[in-house]
């Protein structure tokens, strides 16, 4: 009995929270499914959002992989818009990627057009212009939003080539040794007694004990990411882009609730058995980028007042003197609690760690940042929708419906041939 009661018990909460993840994410499918439907113009491009994905602190990219597969990607179908990757796998990737593609867009015209792409050339020969609209950026997990801002930062306020770094300067006592280091090798070669011959004074060669497999089996190891071409206290001093816009495409933080280790099991545990919440959360979060609503990001989280801004908004944000206090730093900060104590590891002479280093927001940029958020009118909408129980139910369940239906229909078949042969009452008496 304590067997079957606890079998039983941990199954039903189990089917309970697959149907009701099953039920929010298909009240927010069809809140977007409309747009699907709407006819796309030939000579332009679709529009198309964008996915910044990266592995968590001490995983691997799959566990990303199958987060957004699982919350975000049913509602993108359900749209039928386009999207792009840009993937990491380790800290630095997000942020010197969004970096290039933002020094490839302030690149001059003409030296963009030698550097264009075959398929982008044709495009343009052809006459087929990109979307004219906000795109959209959704960003999964903190850490790849703390990447994502820097390398916002980054690519509007750096340089557009990688500053060259001046070679250090010898000092006297440098020069010096150098010399002296010079001579001795230099001496090193010369015969110390005359008597001995050329011959004599060859190094013996070397036996190479490395077979050929080992040199073939060696790949080449992937460069690592370039630094970043500006610091965070440079940003006061960069000058403003000549082609920065009045505000960037809307972008929305998607939660990534990701922890490792034993004893966090009953935690991974609870959060296994609510999934709905979090579906219906990443669903609502989804659902607002997709419907292209937006507003500037809030000084506070908990700020006054609507939250809600109308859509195409040109007004810069207002942003908070420190900059910990902005909506940009606060958000998803509850899973730094989560990450390994490994990740906050620091080494000497190691490069930038943008997971650990605190968030630095320019007025420039994070107050040309909009976040989307749902309406009033589609709140409204998303809460008159009603999921039939046929579109969330299991197998067994859908096989006992079926069988029920079919036998149904059987029987009232029966009756129907049997009803013209009894019923007298439909007869004309005339």
């Amino acid at each position: 009995m304590i067997f079957l009661s606890i079998t039983g018990s941990f199954s039903a909460a189990v089917i309970y929270d697959k149907r009701e993840k099953k039920r929010a994410q298909r009240k927010w499918c069809k809140l977007v499914e409309p747009l699907a439907l709407e006819p796309l113009d030939p000579r332009s491009m679709p529009r198309r959002l964008t996915i910044y994905l990266e592995g968590p602190p001490t995983d691997g990219l799959r566990v990303a992989q199958d987060h957004f597969k699982e919350y975000v990607k049913p509602i993108l179908v359900s749209s039928g818009l386009d999207w792009d990757f840009v993937q990491g796998r380790k800290e630095g990737d997000i942020r010197a990627e969004l970096a290039e593609r933002i020094r490839k867009f302030r690149t001059p015209a003409d030296e963009a057009l030698e550097e264009e792409g075959p398929t982008l050339r044709i495009r343009r020969q052809n006459g087929v212009k990109d979307f004219d609209g906000p795109q959209g950026d959704i960003v999964i997990g903190r850490h790849t939003w703390k990447e994502y801002v820097r390398g916002l930062h980054e690519g509007w306020l750096g340089p557009l080539k990688a500053p060259t770094s001046p070679p250090p300067e010898k000092t006297l006592e440098g020069q010096e040794s150098a010399e002296s280091v010079e001579s001795k090798d230099s001496t090193d070669f010369l015969p110390k007694d005359s008597s001995e011959s050329p011959m004599d004074s060859e190094p013996s060669p070397t036996v190479d004990n490395t077979s050929p497999s080992d040199t073939t089996t060696d790949k080449p190891k992937k460069p690592p990411q370039p630094p970043p071409f500006i610091s965070t206290s440079a940003y006061q001093s960069a000058p403003t882009p000549l082609n920065l816009p009045s505000s960037f495409d809307p972008s929305i933080p998607i939660s990534f609730p990701h922890i490792l280790g034993f004893t966090h099991t009953p935690l991974r545990l609870y959060r296994f058995l609510n999934r709905r919440h979090l579906a219906d959360s990443i669903g609502r979060e989804t659902a607002a980028i997709i419907l292209a609503n937006y507003r500037p990001y809030h000084t506070t989280p908990t700020a006054s007042g609507s939250s809600f801004s109308p859509s195409y908004d040109d007004s810069l944000g207002v942003v908070a003197e420190d900059p910990q206090l902005s909506e940009q730093s606060t958000v998803l900060a509850e899973e730094e609690k989560d990450w390994h104590k490994a990740t906050r590891k620091r080494v000497e002479n190691e490069p930038e760690r943008t997971w650990l280093e605190d968030m630095v927001l320019d007025p420039r940029i994070a107050g040309r940042m909009r976040r989307a958020e749902l309406s009033m009118e589609d709140e409204e909408r998303a809460n008159q929708i009603v999921v039939p129980e046929e579109e969330i139910e299991g197998w067994i369940k859908g096989s006992l419906r079926g069988l029920w239906r079919s036998g149904k229909a059987y029987v009232g078949l029966r009756q129907d041939k049997k009803k013209p042969a009894n019923n007298f009452d439909d007869e004309n008496p005339e």
